[in-house]
Parts: C-alpha cells; sequence; structure tokens
C-alpha cells in the first residue's frame, strides 16, 4: 500500500519540461534506429544483411536510455513509454539471441494491436482507458472521452495492419524507413485531425485558477 501511494505521490509531483526535449525522448530512440540501420554497414564495418541487428541492439539502448532521462528529467514515467520500452527489450532481445529480424519486424504490430486492443476493451466495458492516459492533459466530457478513445483505439489497428502490409511486402530499409517517416507523420496527421472533436467536447474550467 505504501508503495502504491509513493507512485502516486510521485507522478503528481511530475515536472514539465520542453515539448522539444519531449518529442526527442519520444521519437530519438526511433530515429538512432534508423540511421543506425542506414549507416550501419560505414560506422561498425558490418555486411549490409547484419544492420538490423546493429540496430536493434542500438534501439534496445536508446529507448531505455530516453526511459532513463524521462524520469530523471520529469520525475515520471509515462505508462506508453514503459510499455514501449519494454517490448522493444524483449522482441529486440529475440531478434539478437535467435538472429531473426521477423521478432523486431512484428513488434510494432503486436504494440499497435495490444493498444487498441485494451481502448476498444475499456470502452466494451464502459471505461475510457485514454483518459486514465491524458486527463492531465485534455478535460472532456463523458462523449468526448468516448469518441476519442474509441478513435484512437482504431486507428492503433490500422497502424497494426499497415506494419503487417510493408515488412511483409517491401524491403527491409523501406519498413525502416516507414517506421521513421510514414508512421510518425501519419500519426501526428491523425492527432491534429481530433482538434474540431476536442475543441467541440472540451470542459472549460472557468474560474479554476481563481
Amino acid at each position: 500500500m505504501s508503495e502504491t501511494a509513493a507512485g502516486a505521490t510521485e507522478a503528481g509531483k511530475a515536472k514539465p519540461i520542453n515539448p522539444l526535449l519531449k518529442l526527442a525522448l519520444e521519437f530519438g530512440p526511433l530515429a538512432v534506429f534508423f540511421f543506425a540501420n542506414s549507416y550501419g554497414d560505414r560506422l561498425f564495418g558490418v555486411a549490409s544483411d547484419r544492420r538490423i541487428f546493429v540496430a536493434t541492439g542500438i534501439f534496445i539502448a536508446a529507448s531505455l536510455l530516453a526511459l532513463a532521462l524521462s524520469k530523471i528529467l520529469m520525475n515520471h514515467l509515462p505508462r506508453m513509454a514503459i510499455v514501449n520500452a519494454v517490448v522493444v527489450t524483449v522482441f529486440g532481445g529475440l531478434t539478437i539471441a535467435l538472429d531473426d529480424a521477423f521478432f523486431i519486424k512484428v513488434k510494432p504490430t503486436i504494440v499497435n494491436a495490444l493498444f487498441g486492443c485494451v481502448l476498444l476493451g475499456g470502452l466494451w466495458f464502459g471505461r475510457s482507458l485514454l483518459a486514465l492516459v491524458l486527463d492531465s492533459v485534455l478535460q472532456l466530457d463523458a462523449e468526448g472521452w468516448r469518441k476519442l478513445t474509441l478513435r484512437w483505439g482504431l486507428f492503433f489497428f490500422v497502424l497494426a495492419a499497415l506494419n503487417e502490409l510493408v515488412w511483409r511486402t517491401q524491403s527491409q530499409d523501406f519498413w525502416v524507413a516507414f517506421k521513421v517517416w510514414g508512421v510518425m507523420p501519419l500519426t501526428m496527421i491523425f492527432a491534429l485531425a481530433q482538434t474540431p472533436l476536442i475543441l467541440k467536447h472540451e470542459i472549460k474550467r472557468e474560474g479554476a485558477e481563481g
């Protein structure tokens, strides 16, 4: 019980950081993965077909480093960042240990499908679980949270399907580039597209500061 209380207290003392720094912590490991896969043969002297394994090892290290920096800078570990770091470590470790790139390629499919199942499953039981992650950022009414959760849940399944389509039909280098230059812009565009919904269902906290 004391550990739970301590965790709640710690989360309540989360420190704000520069948005650009926060973005770097979230997407930095993915950019490092892309860079290592693109230039691994020149930088590390490995064969071109071995770049993915070197890049995966660096991806794991970068993800764990970003998680540690998040804790130091924000005094808080975002739930999604924890899940992503754990899955990257597990599937990246399997990729290296079994010498099979299948595991790192299927990782986004599993993560996005998992997020989609959690969000839509929560709605099935009458809970908008997205509110647990974003309630400190957004203040929406119940209908707004329900619609936003439904949209993000479906979007995660779309990302899972896209990942399966790309890695099974395209080259390895194309798949890595798609993760950075395809998934990130798509996610940002989708997030921006939710602005009208958010504005419509936002709860105005008049006089809250006073």
